[in-house]
């Protein structure tokens, strides 16, 4: 239920396209798969399991290498979403079949350029629309060039390279620890600020923070007062989380070096009405 609302309206074109069957996997109450209820569904018969590992509108981590290791012993492909996790948690160990990712977001890169990874690419994993130059002779090339348009905004995949070398250099593991311990903090000192909850476990290790509305207040209204305040937060629509998501949520993506008082003026902010 956490796909993301424009991957699920793909989903759902090529379902019809292809006449697959789109099969919900079971989750918990905070929205973590159920591993023993993905287990029974691979035993009954899937072809594709496609998992966000973060999800855009809440910051419960999906057990990513634990669902990898299933679905590989299922023989069944992963597609893992890591838009919201490169740089931002732990992605090695998940085994996927094929990664997808944007510089924009926890890599802090430029907009308009992201990534796949298919580590284990095979000749008959050709591209989903043919395209002369990922072809030569109307036989797929080597390698990830077989998914490639002829036109590319270069300077920003130069860009999503410098982000991808500086996040290297500051080291993984080291970014990865700061930003599950900013999470937790940024949740302690919001939740329950002006009756605002924090929708994901308090102690999540992740640094993308969600709050529950209270009576009275909304999103749009609390963004508004950050803004005013020189806080910059964000709404989560309910079409970005469609299965999920009944009203909108309000996100806090505090970035590296965020300072406590910052996190403060934002408790400040939630409280005013």
């Amino acid at each position: 239920r956490a796909e993301y609302g424009s991957t699920l309206m793909l989903l759902r074109r090529l379902a019809a396209d292809r006449s697959w069957t789109l099969v919900e996997l079971p989750a918990d109450a905070d929205g973590r798969a159920d591993l023993d209820g993905l287990r029974e569904r691979l035993s009954a018969g899937l072809s594709l399991v496609t998992v966000p590992h973060i999800a855009s509108h809440h910051g419960v981590v999906q057990p990513a290498a634990a669902i990898g290791a299933l679905c590989r012993a299922a023989g069944v492909p992963l597609v893992l979403d890591a838009c919201q996790s490169f740089g931002h948690v732990d992605v090695t160990g998940a085994g996927a079949t094929a990664y997808v990712g944007t510089s924009r977001k926890w890599l802090a890169g430029p907009r308009g350029v992201g990534f796949l990874i298919v580590p284990g690419l095979t000749p008959a994993m050709d591209a989903p629309f043919p395209a002369l130059h990922g072809h030569a002779d109307g036989v797929p090339l080597p390698g990830a060039v077989r998914y490639e348009g002829a036109e590319a905004a270069m300077a920003a995949r130069l860009g999503l390279g410098e982000a991808v070398r500086e996040h290297l250099a500051l080291g993984p593991a080291a970014v990865h620890a700061h930003l599950a311990d900013l999470g937790r903090t940024t949740r302690r000192t919001l939740d329950g600020a002006g009756g605002w909850r924090v929708r994901e476990p308090l102690d999540e290790p992740s640094a993308l923070i969600t709050l529950r509305p209270p009576p009275g207040d909304s999103a749009a209204d609390a963004r508004a007062r950050a803004t005013r305040a020189g806080l910059l937060i964000s709404v989560v629509p309910a079409a970005r989380a469609p299965l999920a998501l009944t009203e909108p949520v309000l996100r806090v993506s505090p970035p590296p070096g965020t300072l406590p008082e910052t996190l403060t003026a934002l408790a400040r902010v939630l409280s005013e009405r």
